[in-house]
């Protein structure tokens, strides 16, 4: 049996800088990160693609804003779907091409996913996740009192609206996905975190306004399916300590309950390397193999052990000598 793994790529790593926004900008980018997903391939791994999708979705709602006078503006859930079809569009074409520039013959299909979160979660009632265009104060107010927003001032940079970041608990199309991956399928699924949703008393799906951390949906994808490998592919080569000091230092290797140390101890930025470790750390709690964090052009040397931060399964007390 192959090994099966999850890759998830950035959203921000499709937007190679604020000159490059671009939908063939997008592209060319996908493209790029598609050939070394294509070497994962041909080494034998069953892959599945996630990826983030925060300036896509920026995009979108700024399209909408702009168009407001004229149509209706979008909601978010359904933002979250126009994304997820968008990018999944650029890896199915940018994959098939590249398969066809080396002779291969390999079908990559999108899925669009729906996560279940909890209508509970405590998310929903402290909104933290920034969103759409920043705006002055009387502006973000006004639109705030109109349609319910929750807005917060954003670094000094303007007000923005900001909505829930909710846990996820259940990949709803995960039957599909998995199927899909068993007839040899490359499949792209939970973009941006998955659309966000939860049951009402009937047990019907309602779609409802937040963002899921599309590493934590990765790593609870890898875990449900039984994935060996989860690869998180971001604009870095190494995890650092010390992130930005003059001491700091890249971490090639460590296990989860090391991560784990250095998470307590305030290492990785919130918003930032602290969900990746975060969901990397759930993944082999949960029974993976193993975790790897670098950057697209890497992530071959990085399955080699060349580069990149691997994140393994630790030991709460060392294992006892073998008997001789």
């Amino acid at each position: 049996m192959a090994d099966r793994a999850v890759i998830a790529i950035g959203g921000n790593s499709l937007i190679r800088d604020k000159t490059k926004t671009t939908i063939p900008d997008q592209y060319e980018a996908a493209a790029e990160t598609c050939r070394h997903i294509a070497d994962m391939v041909i080494q034998g791994f069953d892959v599945v693609i996630t990826s983030g999708n925060g300036p896509q979705v920026g995009f979108i709602l700024r399209r909408s804003e702009i168009a407001s006078h004229e149509l209706h503006e979008v909601p978010l859930d359904y933002c979250g779907a126009d994304s997820q079809g968008a990018i999944g569009y650029m890896i199915q074409r940018a994959l098939y091409n590249e398969f066809n520039r080396r002779g291969i013959e390999r079908t990559v299909t999108s899925l669009v996913t729906q996560v279940l979160v909890n209508a509970d979660d405590p998310a929903f009632e402290n909104p933290t996740k920034p969103i759409g265009s920043f705006m002055d104060y009387e502006t973000a107010k006004e639109r705030a009192e109109k349609q319910n927003w929750q807005i917060r001032e954003d670094s000094g940079r303007g007000w923005r609206r900001v909505v829930p970041s909710p846990i996820p608990k259940e990949i709803i199309e995960l039957p599909a996905i998995s199927a899909l991956n068993k007839e040899g399928i490359i499949v792209y699924a939970v973009g941006g975190g998955g659309i966000p949703v939860i049951k009402d008393e009937e047990g019907n799906l309602v779609g409802v306004e937040g963002v899921i951390d599309k590493d934590r949906a990765s790593s609870l994808l890898a875990s449900s399916m039984g994935a060996n490998l989860l690869i998180i592919s971001t604009s870095i080569e190494q995890v650092m300590l010390n992130y930005g000091k003059e001491n700091e230092e890249p971490i090639s290797k460590m296990d989860h309950m090391q991560a784990q140390r250095y998470i307590k101890e305030g290492h990785f930025a919130p918003g930032s390397m602290l969900p990746k470790i975060e969901a990397c750390v759930d993944f082999i709690k949960n029974g993976g193999e193993m975790a790897i964090i670098t950057d697209p052009p890497n992530i071959s040397r990085a399955l080699r052990g060349e580069t990149g931060t691997r994140i393994v399964e630790g030991w709460a007390t060392p294992p006892a000598p073998e008997r001789r």
